[in-house]
């Protein structure tokens, strides 16, 4: 990829044709590139493969996903280490400086007019693809994963369901998935709303009232192709069981 002007096209992935699901799937961390004019933005690049850059496995999950349940895939073809695309533009974190307790030199001293140039790149043509995408969607489901040790502290949860505001989908997720998988499974785990992770969530389904969760699986979980394959497909059988008995009327729901 070049570091020609970057365009809401940059940010259109997956299988998109043959559509049969009134569902949109995005991943926010897909990609661990960096143009070359940021010098990867003085990061080593066993750094740059770390899951600091990116979420590792998260993209191929997606588009598994994506293929089984015949839904487009939004994916950002960039590092979130030169923006967060899952953060408000405003926000400090969007561009870090330091992540699981590694320093990013070329993320430090940006003045306000870099930062927004950043968001104009980055955020705000991702953003507007996502719109674009969902205007004809019913559902919004975010792909991520996280690594099992963050500064220094073991994980426990395998796979977490999160959500702000409505529940109404990650209730559901979460009342059929015990019938699926062995894996570990949390609400809201290893973050949650007060984290500032759920900023896709809040600006693409919110509004609409659209049915929306967050996905995290544990990166060493999808660690191969394999592995990708068969979480990807469990997934899919409890994202559209659950579709289905929302759309039934059948699932429970639970309060906000």
């Amino acid at each position: 990829m070049s570091d020609r002007k970057i365009t809401g096209l940059d940010f259109a992935s997956g299988r998109q044709n043959n559509e049969s699901r009134d569902l949109l799937l995005i991943c926010e961390h897909a990609s661990n590139y960096i143009p070359d004019r940021y010098a990867g933005l003085g990061l080593s690049p066993e750094i740059l493969n770390s899951h600091i850059a990116w979420d590792p496995g998260a993209r191929a999950v997606a588009e598994r996903i994506g293929e089984n349940l015949g839904a487009p895939l939004i994916a950002c073809e960039y590092s979130r280490l030169l923006f967060d695309c899952n953060r408000p533009p405003d926000r400090a974190d969007a561009i870090c400086e330091e992540s699981d307790n590694i320093n990013i030199p070329g993320n430090h001293g940006l003045t306000s007019a870099e930062r927004q140039r950043r968001a104009e790149d980055f955020y705000f043509p991702f953003y507007a693809r996502i719109e674009e995408a969902a205007k004809n969607k019913s559902a919004i489901v975010t792909i991520h994963s996280f690594t099992p040790v963050y500064k220094g502290k073991k994980r426990d949860v395998e796979l977490g369901i999160l959500h702000d505001v409505d529940s109404r989908l990650a209730d559901a997720l979460l009342e059929i998935i015990a019938n699926h998988t062995d894996l570990t499974v949390k609400r809201n785990e290893p973050y949650g709303p007060a984290d500032g992770v759920t900023h896709t969530l809040k600006a693409h389904a919110l509004p609409d009232g659209k049915l929306n969760v967050m996905i995290e699986i544990r990166n060493d979980l999808i660690a191969d192709a394999p592995s990708q394959t068969t979480i990807a497909d469990m997934l899919s059988r409890v994202i559209a069981d659950a579709l289905t008995a929302l759309d039934r009327g059948t699932a429970g729901v639970r309060s906000a």
